[in-house]
């Protein structure tokens, strides 16, 4: 059986998923677009290894934050941790908010086309002449639905949906099955947490703060000195392009807090509304239940469906 808990950033998954995986004897394979990126642990929110809990975990720290990654490379890699969990005769645990990732392990993509070097070439060459704003603007034309689920501009994946477009005259998004009627696997149940809207936002903000009392900015340095930008693809997300701006006096302490807090907010927000399109999420409201009531209930929903079988 496979088991899929999704939900926005700061709702909770982690503590709910270790606890899972210990009362089911679960792996853990991470749906998250960025705790795959080495050295990036308190940004990303990767799960220490003392909150791990000593359950195995996949996807996590894996990936130099200079590689390109995509939702194609994560499936493929997703795919071959299934089939080496289920061949111990143990069952996976998928657990992320990242919207395509997440879609991936439900409904597999269609064929994306590899990428075209050329295309990546003048492309890349067009954000050095101009910046990224006018490829931005381009994928709005062509792509306005994955530019408007994008994680803001995101140039890894700006350049990547425009070469698609450039090779095939498709939208990129038109090869994620980007509908309703997607269908969830027999042997999947998916479980969905989310919590009162201004609770989450206040857990996001909190968050953001206990990211700083971490070490957050030290954390931030730390891959500056080792040689990495904010044009190497790992970077240039939520939170450390803000505090790489901090950190080259283009902002205030105060006014990168608030722009992580405000993106991260909209990030969630995002993530729901891509999320309630579909019908088949089992879903719990962390704020109306305790964790051993949600673990109860997700127990007695995969026995239910097990005896279905």
């Amino acid at each position: 059986m496979q088991i899929l808990l999704l939900g926005p950033t700061a709702v909770g998954k982690t503590a709910l998923s270790i606890e899972l995986a210990q009362v089911l004897d679960t792996e853990i394979i991470s749906t998250d677009s960025r705790q795959c990126y080495k050295y990036m642990n308190i940004g990303t929110a990767t799960p220490t290894e003392k909150e791990q809990s000593g359950i195995p975990h996949y996807n996590l720290s894996i990936i130099d934050p200079a590689t390109k990654d995509s939702v194609v490379n994560f499936y493929e890699r997703a795919m071959e941790w299934k089939i080496e969990i289920e061949s111990r005769g143990k069952s996976v645990l998928y657990v992320g908010g990242s919207t395509l990732h997440v879609q991936s392990v439900i409904q597999p993509l269609d064929d994306v086309p590899e990428a075209n070097q050329e295309n990546i070439r003048k492309l890349e060459q067009q954000i050095e002449d101009r910046g990224i704003e006018t490829l931005y603007q381009k994928l709005q034309e062509v792509d306005p639905d994955y530019a408007q689920k994008m994680d803001g501009m995101n140039t890894q994946r700006i350049v990547r949906a425009l070469d698609v477009w450039m090779q095939t005259g498709r939208p990129f998004s038109s090869f994620h099955s980007d509908d309703d009627t997607i269908s969830v696997p027999e042997d999947m149940v998916v479980f969905g947490l989310h919590r009162d809207r201004q609770k989450l936002y206040d857990r996001i903000n909190r968050r953001v703060d206990q990211m700083f009392e971490e070490g957050f900015l030290d954390e931030v340095r730390t891959i500056l000195d080792m040689g990495y930008t904010l044009e190497d693809p790992g970077l240039n997300t939520v939170g450390y392009k803000e505090a790489i701006a901090y950190l080259n006096d283009e902002t205030s302490r105060e006014q990168m807090i608030k722009d992580m807090k405000t993106q991260t907010r909209r990030y969630a927000k995002r993530q729901l509304s891509w999320f309630r399109r579909w019908d088949f999420i089992h879903w719990i409201n962390l704020d109306e239940t305790s964790q051993s009531e949600a673990r109860n209930f997700i127990q007695s929903q995969l026995a239910a469906n097990a005896n279905k079988d």
